[in-house]
């Protein structure tokens, strides 16, 4: 019998090896949503199919519904039938991460002739052909390439036929080879590195470990739900939508160390991209109720066990298939708001406001590079921002939920023909409140030649900012345009003209508490940074006093 350090210098090396295999992904990664920002996840799996460990870079939405898709490989390829040197791949929305962009690959790891483990990883694919990711399309079949359960690898042989047929639906195939390539390169390192821990500590397999990280996340997480006043509570927030604005009500009951949601209420799919699979709506609901109470504790099978997401069929966090749903992201990275409003009633003082969301234009075009005319394409994640904690501000320019990086500008100008002639933070769009909402950015963004430039929107919170919490105020609402003066819509697939420019106001957090409950020095700090002007101050803090920042504090 193992002590429990030995368990925990085990766990560790567990955790090591995953964020290896992420690690490997970024490094041979092409395309720079991958590389520079980390869109992906990585994880461990028992045969299962329970994940047992996950890298510590990543993003919310992928590792959890990740944790959910595994599975469902089985049904194609059962544990017994798999051989070294196979590795599978789907981008079905429904049963992995929500959308077609989004591919997920499990690669079996192999120890003294028999499996041991799976390392999935999910990552975020540039293009995939059809109307490319945005929100326009009006059923899955125009949203890309469909991937069902299939080889992507067969006993170290690739499936070229596969790629071939990827690339060839791909308007940057350089990037999704690449990126295909380098999961496959980091799935077979995952597996060298496991076998090498193995073999370290003696181990035939992972079936002991594997049970004490389940076991003891399971009482730790038991523990935290039980530390939460068992009730029924109820919330509903209001964000735009595409044709109409979207409600989206949950019901969180907690009872008996247990925590389910219903999302009846909420509003009915949209005829357009927007909408969200269910196994993405519980990844980020998880998210949400977990970075309460308890952020400590790892996702892994064992703690996602003890919460439960139901929504009706129809509803737009549980479309029925062929419903399009390539930009899921927009209303999944709300849903965590939506549950606090649910926690903060159950827990007042320990949640997050609304935050500013993360923007993501796509931006196209068929010329400007200069050693040859093709069609390309460049996605970005750019941060809005967080909002206010219940002790601390909000982070600006943060993408809460998602917990990407944002791409730097060199890397973007270096890949696409385009240029950021301004990145700066946006000011006064932060919440006022005891505790400020974090500040949004203002981007502007043209062609490096005077190009039409094709540009698809997945923004929201431009009708509907986002909501403080205890008192405190709203975050600044977001705003698209040219730079010549036209206003743009906040979603669907519009045109930058040559010579004019895109730009982008992303919104502000809610701030949290009474705005006059604020300290003089912290609305002092924020002038002095330029997060606030002094009208602002004014106008939203009644007790403030200029001469404060005037004497030097």
């Amino acid at each position: 019998m193992r002590s429990v350090v030995e368990y925990q210098i085990l766990w560790n090396r567990l955790i090591a090896v995953c964020e290896e295999q992420a690690q490997v992904m970024i490094r041979a990664a092409f395309s720079p949503p991958v590389r520079e920002s980390g869109d992906i996840s990585a994880g461990l799996f028992d045969l299962q199919g329970r994940m047992l460990a996950q890298a510590v870079t990543g993003t919310p939405g992928h590792i959890n519904s990740m944790a959910a898709a595994v599975v469902h490989f089985f049904d194609e390829f059962p544990v017994p039938s798999m051989k070294p040197g196979d590795a599978y791949v789907t981008n079905d929305p429904w049963l992995a991460s929500g959308h077609l962009n989004d591919v997920t690959i499990v690669t079996p790891a192999f120890h003294r002739g028999r499996v041991v483990g799976l390392f999935a990883a999910t990552v975020h694919l540039v293009d995939l052909g059809g109307r490319g990711m945005g929100p326009d399309g009006r059923d899955i079949f125009e949203e890309g390439v469909a991937i069902p359960h299939m080889h992507l690898m067969r006993q170290g042989e690739l499936n070229r036929d596969l790629v071939r047929l990827l690339c060839a639906n791909s308007r940057e195939p350089m990037q999704t080879e690449g990126d295909l390539l380098a999961i496959l390169a980091a799935g077979e390192e995952g597996a060298r590195r496991l076998c090498e821990m193995l073999e370290e500590f003696g181990l035939d397999d992972v079936e002991e470990i594997g049970a004490y990280i389940l076991d003891t996340s399971l009482a730790a997480m038991d523990a935290a739900i039980r530390s939460v006043p068992e009730g029924v509570y109820r919330n509903r927030i209001t964000i735009d939508g595409y044709e109409k604005a979207v409600d989206l009500a949950v019901e969180m009951t907690i009872r008996d160390g247990r925590i389910a949601l219903d999302y009846s209420g909420t509003s009915p799919c949209s005829s357009f991209g927007i909408n969200v699979p269910l196994i993405y709506t519980g990844a980020y609901s998880f998210y949400g109720i977990k970075c309460v109470i308890a952020p400590e504790v790892p996702s892994n099978h064992a703690t996602l066990s003890l919460f439960s997401v139901t929504a009706p069929e129809g509803t737009i966090v549980n479309p029925i298939r062929p419903a399009p749903v390539s930009a899921r992201h927009i209303i999944g990275h709300c849903l965590p708001d939506a549950v606090m409003g649910c926690l903060e009633q159950a827990l007042p003082g320990k949640t997050l406001a609304e935050s500013g969301m993360m923007w993501n234009p796509y931006l196209r075009g068929t010329a400007g590079f200069d050693s040859e005319n093709r069609t390309w394409e460049f996605f970005a994640l750019i941060a809005g921002g967080m909002g206010a904690r219940s002790s601390k501000d909000g982070l600006d320019a943060t993408a809460f939920p998602a917990a990407l990086k944002g791409i730097p500008v060199e890397a973007i100008e270096s890949t696409a023909p385009i240029v950021f002639w301004r990145k700066e933070f946006r000011q006064d769009s932060g919440g006022a409140g005891q505790f400020r909402g974090g500040v949004g950015q203002v981007v502007e963004i043209g062609a490096l030649h005077e190009i039409e430039l094709s540009f698809k929107a997945m923004f929201d919170r431009i009708d509907n900012a986002a909501q403080g919490r205890a008192g405190g105020l709203a975050g600044a609402a977001g705003a698209v345009r040219l730079a010549s003066g036209k206003q743009l819509k906040g979603k669907g697939q519009q045109v930058i003209p040559a010579g004019d420019r895109l730009v982008i106001d992303l919104p502000g957090g809610g701030g949290y508490g009474e705005p006059a409950a604020r300290a003089q020095e912290a609305i002092a700090y924020d002038l002095r940074r330029g997060l606030i002007s002094e009208a602002a101050a004014l106008r939203d803090y009644p007790h403030y006093r200029p001469h404060y920042r005037r004497s030097g504090h």
